[in-house]
């Protein structure tokens, strides 16, 4: 009885980690670049902890804010732009929107599809799905063509930070 419990226990853990690294998944500017090293981190201490089955669930934890980002970031953030306590923090957020608009179609000129894919994709600080698709909302992108490059921008910051994690947590744990 008493290893039935123990399983258990250690199963509901498990379930823990892989609800902590979706939620991760889903907070601006962390997104799936903060939650796959975390994965990464619980694999180091259970070795049963499926990294595929946690790359899945942060894939789709940092795309389940994406269409409300799309269909309503730009308006609520238009709205509070001159509120006086939340004023400030909702023109930066807009500023970063038109800042990254504006880059994605100064470099992308019509292939502002491809444009998008690389900006999600490309991991660095401030370029995730969140920006990438108030970008695209900014620039009045196609729903359909914004939701389909920021998936695949998702994909490919997750091949990248997984390779990252791999060589750095891989070679200095043994895993990967």
């Amino acid at each position: 009885m008493f290893s039935n419990l123990v399983d258990y226990v250690n199963e509901l853990a498990t379930v823990y980690k892989y609800l902590f690294v979706f939620f991760v998944s889903m907070v601006p500017l962390i997104e799936l670049r903060g939650a796959i090293p975390f994965a990464y981190i619980f694999r180091v201490g259970d070795p049963s902890f499926d990294l595929v089955t946690s790359y899945v669930i942060i894939a789709i934890g940092n795309m389940i804010p994406v269409p409300i980002i799309f269909f309503f970031a730009r308006k609520v953030l238009e709205w509070g732009a001159d509120k006086k306590v939340i004023g400030k923090f909702f023109t930066f957020c807009l500023e970063k929107g038109h800042k990254g608009g504006e880059k994605l179609q100064s470099k992308a000129g019509r292939g502002l599809f491809v444009a998008l894919l690389l900006f999600v994709g490309i991991p660095l600080p401030g370029t995730g799905a969140w920006t990438g698709t108030l970008a695209a909302s900014i620039l009045d992108m196609k729903f359909k063509d914004s939701i389909v490059a920021v998936m695949c921008g998702v994909a490919l910051a997750g091949i990248i930070i997984g390779l990252l994690c791999t060589f750095g947590f891989g070679y200095l744990f043994g895993i990967g």
